[in-house]
């Protein structure tokens, strides 16, 4: 992602409202496995030490972010506090 990129701020309560295509935003097999890697660290981050960490996905619309603790994951979602759900392959990075 180039640093330059507008990547708007969203509160996850909004999440539930935004469209997601299925394409998966990253292509190359490592970066995905190296993305659910990390999404897993910050399941255990959130779950041991209650922190918040940042993901960066997209929706039909453009790049976002949201700042939250990550209670669950699957095989196709990552799962938010409140039940907010963002569709694994549409997330960028994990911070």
């Amino acid at each position: 992602m180039a640093p330059n990129m507008n990547v708007q701020l969203v509160q996850k309560e909004q999440i539930e409202f935004l469209k997601f295509p299925k394409k998966d935003v990253l292509e190359n097999k490592k970066d995905q496995i190296d993305r659910f890697l990390k999404l897993q660290r910050a399941l255990s981050l959130g779950n041991l030490e209650h922190q918040k960490v940042r993901i960066v996905f997209v929706d039909d619309n453009g790049f976002k972010k949201v700042e939250t603790t990550i209670w669950g994951i699957t095989d196709k979602e990552v799962i938010l506090k409140r039940s907010m759900i963002i569709p694994l392959k549409r997330i960028i990075s994990i911070s």
